[in-house]
């Protein structure tokens, strides 16, 4: 039997899934949690339901990756590493160099590092974790899955900035988006949920995680993406501060005395949700606290999430349905509440009972005339798809 690993690095986390293939047979999934934050865990789930999870210190990618190997042999999912015949990874930037997913050598593993600069989050700990595998599983293909791929298909008015054209042809700046495996796999639920096809549809996927982003998918592609450049960009997030005014960095940093880089690492690390609450990063932390900035935070996410639906609405010419994905969007149920609330006035009527609680579902009423849904996305099966397709496994 060929075993595939599907390998999801968040920028907090790290999920996985064993397929058996061509079956697609999930043998074992599972988490390691709150990596590089305090109170970080590790869980394996296998087939018949058994669940083991342990409280570990996960200060970065690469600890992940050891303990999903000594887990598999551990729990007897594979008795020995060699039954794995390929591993994916999804990577966050892929720049305009990766079109499509490809099989990484160390000259595309290079690329992974050489495009740090547009995700500085995550593309150094998934070039790190591919590192780790091609370690300790030298003969194996690892395939990259890009985030950024599915986004290549908006047009110019959608990826440019309002910047000097120059600086895109020299070096590519403009809009790449990201969680694009996430977006394409919602895309094709949501179709099969609504009995139509996807290429008749209007969708907006609220991608809400640690990093959080809000896209516009038209015809089946990605039409409007709210992360940019880099995956600051947008939505508030967990630490990172989404949309600022830049003027604001040249004022901070003259009056702090900081350089760029150390602004960028406080926008990437020490803002959002962190930056505004002076608690955490994690929403679950947020939740059901009563304190004044914790309150703040959450209604900030909300109102930076229904402002991009709202203009996302205007540019697509209407929706069929807004959809709810990744941690937040599929397990707190007062942030989908809060940003149904803004769009009854344009006819979705929420089912607030069924917004009680998680899992794959319509919580819209029958009738109402836009769709809401809650969709757990499955990142790990699109990427063991991919890995299937490049390495020739069936």
């Amino acid at each position: 039997m060929k075993k595939v690993l599907a390998i999801n690095s968040g920028s907090s986390s790290f999920k996985y899934k064993l397929f058996a293939v061509p079956e697609e047979k999930v043998l074992a999934e599972g988490i390691a949690d709150r990596v590089g934050i305090d109170g970080s865990s590790f869980e394996i789930k296998l087939a018949n339901g058994e669940k083991h999870e342990e409280k570990v210190a996960i200060p970065d990618q690469e600890t992940a990756v050891n303990l999903l190997l000594k887990a598999l042999k551990e729990y007897k999912v594979v008795e020995d590493l060699s039954e794995i015949a390929g591993v994916g990874h999804r990577i966050v930037a892929g720049g305009e160099d990766f079109t499509d997913s490809a099989i990484i050598d160390q000259e595309k593993l290079q690329k992974v590092y050489d495009l740090k600069e547009y995700a500085p989050l995550h593309n150094p700990a998934e070039g790190k974790g591919i590192e780790a595998f091609m370690k300790l599983l030298p003969d194996v293909p690892e395939v990259g899955v890009f985030d950024t791929s599915f986004h290549q298909t908006l047009d110019p008015e959608h990826y440019m900035y309002s910047i000097p054209y120059k600086y895109y042809e020299k070096y590519g700046v403009r809009k790449y988006g990201a969680h694009g495996t996430s977006v394409r796999y919602i895309t094709g639920r949501a179709a099969e949920m609504l009995e139509r096809d996807a290429k008749d549809l209007k969708l907006i996927v609220c991608h809400l995680g640690s990093g959080a982003s809000v896209t516009a998918v038209k015809n089946g592609k990605s039409y409007d993406t709210s992360m940019g450049f880099t995956p600051l960009a947008g939505v508030t997030m967990g630490t990172r501060s989404g949309d600022v005014d830049p003027s604001v960095l040249q004022y901070i940093m003259n009056k702090e005395n900081l350089d760029i880089n150390q602004m960028i690492d406080i926008l990437n690390d020490q803002s959002g949700l962190l930056g505004i609450s002076g608690i955490s990063s994690d929403m679950r932390d947020l939740e059901n606290n009563s304190d004044e900035k914790a309150v703040l935070a959450r209604k900030i996410f909300v109102n930076h999430i229904r402002q991009y639906i709202g203009s996302y609405i205007v540019e697509l010419k209407g929706v069929d349905a807004i959809i709810f994905t990744a941690g937040i969007g599929e397990h707190d149920a007062g942030i989908r509440e809060e940003i149904m609330k803004s769009f009854e006035f344009m006819g979705l009527k929420p089912d607030y009972e069924a917004n009680k609680s998680n899992g794959e579902k319509f919580i819209s009423k029958p009738d109402s005339a836009i769709k809401a849904m809650i969709i757990p996305t499955d990142e790990e099966l699109m990427i063991e798809r991919d890995v299937v397709r490049l390495a020739h496994l069936s």
